[in-house]
């Protein structure tokens, strides 16, 4: 008897996002918007990892991402590798990374904050980074962690 495999198929043009935590896939469908996106998309969860033990895949078509929404993955996903690739060969690779400061991307954990309660674009500072982010506020210093982080879209 042998063992039998399914395999993705590769794709041409586009992106993979691999090395998701399997409970942060469907936030990355959604942070991203890929239900907005007319490309075939390929996804998988709880796949076999020797590094991760379980993890995520998502394969994009023909699709390409912005830096932005790189940086919006590193909060959910800060260990992840995006790929870019074309005629089916990786000619980019980029481990996703959490910056210094970010603007527009998180929701402030403080009711009380302006931003929660005005037009004013949040703007935090990464206090940590690693497997367990947090990010202070810029405008009422409330300290954000992982566990109540709220990605804007």
């Amino acid at each position: 008897m042998t063992d039998k495999q399914l395999k993705v198929k590769a794709i041409e043009n586009g992106t993979v996002i691999d090395h998701i935590p399997s409970e942060s896939l469907f936030k990355i469908i959604t942070i991203l918007d890929l239900d907005q996106v007319t490309a075939s998309i390929t996804f998988g969860t709880n796949l076999e990892s020797k590094r991760m033990g379980a993890k995520a895949i998502i394969k994009i078509d023909n699709h390409y991402l912005e830096d932005e929404q790189i940086n919006k993955i590193s909060f959910v996903a800060p260990l992840a590798h995006v790929n870019t690739i074309k005629n089916f060969e990786v000619v980019g690779k980029r481990n996703v990374e959490v910056p210094d400061r970010i603007a527009g991307i998180v929701k402030c954990a403080n009711p009380a904050c302006i931003t929660n309660h005005e037009k004013i674009r949040t703007k935090f500072d990464v206090m940590k980074k690693g497997d367990r982010i947090s990010l202070r506020c810029c405008y009422c210093e409330k300290i954000t962690t992982q566990d109540n982080m709220v990605i804007l879209k």
